[in-house]
């Protein structure tokens, strides 16, 4: 088993479906250098039975990137797990974490934790499959299971096996009755039950997810734990990674607006010439004049369809005229 770096986990952006595909990975990475970009959740019969390609392909510049994986077979998780690593991914992350119906109906995601033992096998056979390091992404626990014992027993279980890098989101799941959506609202986040973790099992690292909104608050969860990772804030305001990234020294300035923006019309000329849409590839960007004035119209036009129909990259260009001017 390779030793990991703690440092390699310092700044995270989340696994978000429908969110954080490779255009949204390229858009992450322009402002945020050295952050561990993850991708969306796939399932290992998509890449088994599915086209690969379209679930996997990434651009050279998302590196360090993750592959995350939604399953709980160990001999599907281990085939899949070396298909991402074929494909030059630096990471395989299991998901335990997701609380929607559809992942519960698959028996996979946050339901996992209430069986340990199942996710130690998933953990080793991937393991034994790939030389990049397996990661878990897990919850501290599920509906009633509010105590400590029960995430740490979860953690020992997996430490057991040789994992070493835990994602932490610090609340717990409620599999009944609340969406995703407030499942990352209503139940409380318990930052102390997670950095017990930290102090259980020092070998480790302890990356913590969950209400992670502010610049200030990254900076003071990075005193207890190891890394920070962020989820929905760098969808709404993805300026967050850029001044997040210059507060960690991993850049020495902000990032300039123009060679942001350059890079972006470029990249997506490439796409749109591969048969990409424009609109996949605005979206991500909707965030990026969050807070300042104009940033109503810069939305707008990246949301027109019969604008966005044309797939003319100059549109990104010409919307950010109107926070300029």
């Amino acid at each position: 088993m390779k030793p990991v770096n703690p440092q390699d986990w310092q700044m995270c952006v989340a696994p978000m479906i429908d969110v954080t595909d490779r255009h949204c990975r390229f858009f992450h990475r322009l402002l945020a250098p050295k952050a561990r970009l993850y991708s969306e959740m796939t399932t290992t019969g998509a890449l088994i039975y599915g086209d690969q390609a379209r679930h996997l392909d990434f651009n050279a510049a998302e590196h360090p990137v993750a592959l995350q994986l939604g399953a709980s077979d160990p001999k599907d998780l281990a085939i899949c797990a070396r298909i991402g690593q074929r494909w030059g991914y630096d990471e395989i992350n299991l998901n335990c974490g997701c609380p929607s119906e559809r992942v519960q109906k698959g028996a996979f995601g946050a339901c996992l934790m209430r069986e340990p033992e199942l996710v130690a096998d998933c953990i080793k056979a991937m393991q034994d499959a790939v030389s990049v390091p397996v990661t878990v992404k897990h919850r501290l626990g599920l509906d009633g299971t509010t105590g400590y014992d029960f995430v740490r027993d979860f953690v020992g279980k997996l430490f057991d096996v040789g994992c070493r890098v835990f994602i932490v989101h610090a609340r717990h799941a409620i599999l009944g009755g609340l969406s995703p959506k407030e499942n990352r609202e209503i139940p409380p986040l318990r930052y102390d039950q997670a950095a017990k973790l930290r102090l259980d099992f020092p070998d480790a690292v302890f990356v913590i997810n969950g209400g992670l909104t502010q610049v200030d608050q990254c900076l003071e969860a990075l005193s207890e734990f190891d890394g920070v990772m962020l989820g929905r804030a760098a969808w709404h305001d993805p300026a967050i990674l850029d001044a997040l990234s210059v507060a960690l020294g991993h850049r020495a300035e902000p990032a300039v607006e123009s060679d942001v923006l350059s890079a972006m019309t470029q990249y997506a000329a490439c796409q749109v010439s591969k048969g990409v849409p424009l609109r996949v590839i605005a979206r991500t960007m909707l965030g990026y004049a969050q807070g300042r004035r104009g940033a109503r119209q810069w939305r707008r036009i990246l949301s027109d369809q019969s604008l966005l129909a044309a797939n003319d990259p100059e549109l990104i260009n010409q919307a950010w005229q109107q926070v300029a001017q």
